[in-house]
């Protein structure tokens, strides 16, 4: 009965095809009167016929982000100028797309540290996407600037546990208590090179239809949103026995 409720319920939304000739109104009248009978027989098909459809969308959505991440692999993975965490030669990467003024990017950073403490074999690269405005760009800007003097993690960890929006005062602040020169972080930040790497990191996002931070790359797959430890490292193992 269920297969015959989805296949009089797939000739209502697919058929005719262009170029096909139409229904007569008898005939889409008896395949409604099959729907509706089937219905009242066994409400559950609707549900399962849901069910299913969104199981075949889902695998679709999936099947999609396996072929841009693959098409964007060297853009991922092989940025010589990416800044990196973890151990540079771990067995498993994660990308991390993340805007410095994202609340949920800044909930990840415990959970980050913590991964890496506990899983050696992670290399963790960053993807600076400032997509909140101003002040995002603003500290995306200090943040890969800082890696110019070895101190991007302490000044994404300066910025990031700072509440407060960016000013020239604060990042001198931030700058002296990285250990970094603050006159030549004013001056980097605000370099072409910096620009047109944001730049290149968004274009990256956009061609992997990121749009929202945080978002993970792990292996084959991609992960919008804030993830419990838990999560990523179950994703993290998913990926080390496919590689």
């Amino acid at each position: 009965m269920k297969r015959f409720f989805l296949a009089a319920l797939c000739c209502l939304a697919f058929c005719p095809a262009r170029g096909q000739t139409a229904f007569t109104p008898e005939q889409r009248a008896q395949i409604v009167q099959v729907v509706r009978e089937a219905l009242k027989a066994d409400p559950s098909i609707l549900r399962d016929a849901i069910i299913s459809l969104q199981a075949d969308d889902q695998a679709r959505e999936a099947a999609d982000t396996r072929s841009r991440v693959a098409a964007q692999h060297q853009a991922l993975l092989a940025n010589a100028g990416d800044p990196v965490a973890g151990n540079p030669a771990g067995d498993v990467t994660v990308v991390e797309f993340y805007d410095p003024r994202c609340p949920y990017c800044r909930r990840m950073l415990p959970t980050i540290d913590a991964l890496l403490k506990k899983d050696h074999g992670v290399r963790l690269v960053f993807k600076d996407i400032p997509v909140l405005g101003p002040a995002s760009t603003t500290e995306s800007r200090a943040i890969l600037a800082a890696q110019k003097q070895g101190g991007y993690l302490k000044m994404q960890s300066a910025l990031m546990n700072d509440p407060a929006e960016p000013t020239a005062q604060m990042l001198r602040e931030a700058a002296r208590g990285a250990g970094l020169d603050p006159a030549k972080l004013a001056a980097d930040m605000n370099g072409a090179d910096i620009a047109a790497r944001i730049k290149q990191n968004l274009d990256l996002a956009h061609a992997l239809r990121v749009d929202g931070t945080p978002v993970f790359v792990v292996g084959s797959q991609m992960f919008p949103g804030a993830m419990d430890q838990a999560t990523l490292e179950s994703a993290i193992s998913i990926a080390r026995k496919h590689s």
